[in-house]
């Protein structure tokens, strides 16, 4: 089975069609992301970046980074705990530890319930 699951040279092809459209070189695209330089130059020669930097070039970017998985992708409903958590520690009106407390409350409250059921 093939170990590597995400796309690097198709995310990398892609980067460098957006890099382009925007009329932008690489050192730019490294300023403009908060990614380093010689992080791209890796990605050039087909190293995977970091979670961190590949974060940041999606979000520079605007790719997705679901759009690069290899393999079969099985649609479906995500689960309702990923899907609350996500809200929870996207809302700007929640600091990091809130957002973790009222996850645990969710967390443990749903499972409760769910054994009842």
């Amino acid at each position: 089975m093939d170990k590597e699951h995400f796309d690097t040279e198709g995310f990398f092809a892609a980067l460098d069609a957006v890099r382009a459209s925007k009329g932008r070189t690489w050192k730019e695209v490294a300023a403009d992301s908060g990614v380093s330089a010689s992080t791209l130059t890796r990605m050039a020669q087909g190293k995977r970046p970091d979670v961190d930097g590949l974060a940041a070039l999606l979000k520079w970017s605007g790719l997705k980074a679901e759009d690069y998985l290899k393999g079969k992708v099985v649609p479906g409903k995500p689960e309702t705990l990923a899907v609350i958590s996500k809200l929870l520690r996207a809302d700007r009106k929640l600091g990091k530890e809130s957002a973790a407390a009222l996850e645990d409350i969710i967390r443990v409250t749903y499972k409760r319930l769910i054994d009842k059921s």
